[in-house]
């Protein structure tokens, strides 16, 4: 056994309180005042600061909006942000009560604000979100229902606040059993973008919670937000995001939390979730669509976020055709979701995930891998696999504890493309099983201290060039 960092060892001795909690890192109350820590990634990255908006205030109720949740109220948060954006923006208060809408359309300079008691409850009729808009679905490009809130070229954007946004999606969710696979053969045979039409409750595809394209310097803060229809939060081409102390609380079919696609300089903080789906993913685009866009998603930094359910903690892909590169997740902490870190692909994505580091983690009762790689992922066992295959390289794990899991480790490479260049460093995980890697090398673990109950502490089948503590490991 090896002496553990100061912190990792703190962290561990956190673990074992008699109580068997992890400690909270709920959100504190919302406070526009709260500086924004510096960035210190191990890559270059700018710093990011809050968008700064004019001095107007325009309430909905000056509009017209009528509290209560009976009556909808999509017209007059149309009225009041256009009044405002002709203004040369500012914000547009909704204040406390029940509001039912439709979609809500930001605008440039526009900041959405929550008051305390505020719940903004969307329309359940499909129709209400009609004309189709642009937006990526699933890694595809094309036009469908618009997201509850939606905006598209736009700059200095923001939703803030105490309050909560309600999906009220439920009627979506029935969708999921019936949801057309035809925009994959679209994309797959590069039909014109203006062509992929959707919109028909026969051509279903169910559109995000809040999706904003080509967007830039864009604030999420202080709100809670649940009941979308799908992802919950799905920026698109979009750069210099912050999303901090946001209260994902969400638990529909493919409730992911977090969606940066194709997104650069991305700084998530502070934030809970507890989702039907992945807590935060990053994606970049299905196939040959994403490869034809080609757009990566870079400079991502998480900290100090804690996740109560979900299917992974970080998640990348597994529509990653565009790329993945530049991630830092750390200090955060992880109840009861199925992994910390899952970088998942398959055959045919192609794309590359790079440099990507993991560090000062905790975790407690997982309910699959601790971390796990893997490139035979799929949605659906039927797509066609054509020559691209991903690749993963450059991944570092360090000062992780976890206890409680039934795999410490999986990787799972291509005998095309291994995954390679991975490292692990002062971990302690207690788990059933410990380290499955196949189609892989250079893997290092350092200063690993692993406790198992079945099989060997490494199982390796395939792999080159691994080592425990600069000693080989053989397969």
């Amino acid at each position: 056994m090896h002496s553990l960092p100061g912190r990792l060892a703190a962290r561990l001795a956190l673990l074992a309180l008699a109580t068997g909690l992890l400690p909270a890192l709920a959100p504190a109350a919302y406070d526009p005042s709260e500086m924004i820590a510096p960035i210190a990634a191990p890559f270059s990255m700018p710093s990011l600061q809050r968008p700064a908006f004019p001095d107007r205030v325009v309430n909905i109720v000056d509009h017209g909006a009528k509290p209560g949740g009976e009556v909808k109220n999509t017209a007059a948060f149309a009225a009041a942000i256009q009044a405002l954006a002709e203004a040369g923006g500012g914000r547009v208060l909704v204040p406390s009560g029940v509001w039912l809408t439709g979609p809500i359309h930001l605008r440039s300079y526009i900041d959405l604000h929550l008051a305390e008691g505020a719940v903004v409850k969307f329309s359940d009729v499909m129709e209400d979100y009609l004309p189709p808009v642009f937006v990526r679905s699933g890694g595809i490009e094309l036009y469908n229902y618009s997201p509850l809130i939606y905006a598209r070229d736009c700059e200095n954007i923001a939703i803030t606040g105490p309050g909560r946004l309600d999906g009220n999606a439920a009627a979506w969710w029935d969708w999921k059993s019936r949801e057309t696979r035809q925009s994959f053969a679209m994309g797959a045979t590069n039909l014109p973008v203006e062509k992929r039409v959707f919109g028909t409750r026969e051509a279903a595809i169910r559109p995000s919670f809040i999706g904003l394209v080509e967007c830039k310097n864009i604030l999420l803060e202080g709100f809670t937000i649940g009941g979308g229809p799908n992802w919950t939060i799905h920026p698109i081409y979009s750069e210099n995001i912050i999303v901090r102390r946001v209260n994902v609380d969400t638990d529909g079919p493919n409730n992911d939390g977090l969606d940066p696609d194709s997104c650069r300089n991305v700084l998530i903080e502070y934030c809970t979730f507890s989702t039907g789906d992945d807590c935060v993913v990053l994606k970049s685009g299905y196939d040959q669509d994403g490869r034809r866009v080609g757009r990566p998603t870079e400079n991502v930094v998480m900290r100090h976020c804690t996740s109560k359910r979900g299917h992974g903690g970080l998640v990348i892909g597994s529509e990653m055709s565009g790329s993945v590169r530049n991630v830092f997740m750390h200090d955060c902490d992880f109840t009861g979701t199925d992994r910390v870190l899952r970088i998942k692909s398959r055959p045919g994505r192609g794309g590359v995930v790079e440099k990507i580091w993991v560090r000062d983690v905790t975790a407690r009762d997982l309910q699959r891998e601790v971390v796990i790689l893997n490139m035979d992922y799929s949605s659906d066992p039927n797509a066609p696999v054509d020559n691209f295959p991903p690749t993963f390289r450059e991944i570092h794990v360090s000062r992780v504890a976890a206890v409680g899991a039934p795999v410490a480790i999986r990787i799972t490479g291509l005998k095309d493309s291994p995954i390679r260049d991975i490292t692990f460093e002062d971990m302690t995980i207690s788990s059933t099983r410990g380290v499955i890697a196949s189609d892989a090398k250079n893997l290092t673990f350092k200063n690993i201290n692993l406790t198992i109950t079945k099989g060997p502490r490494f199982e390796l089948t395939e792999v080159t060039n691994a080592s425990l503590d600069q000693a080989p490991l053989n397969n």
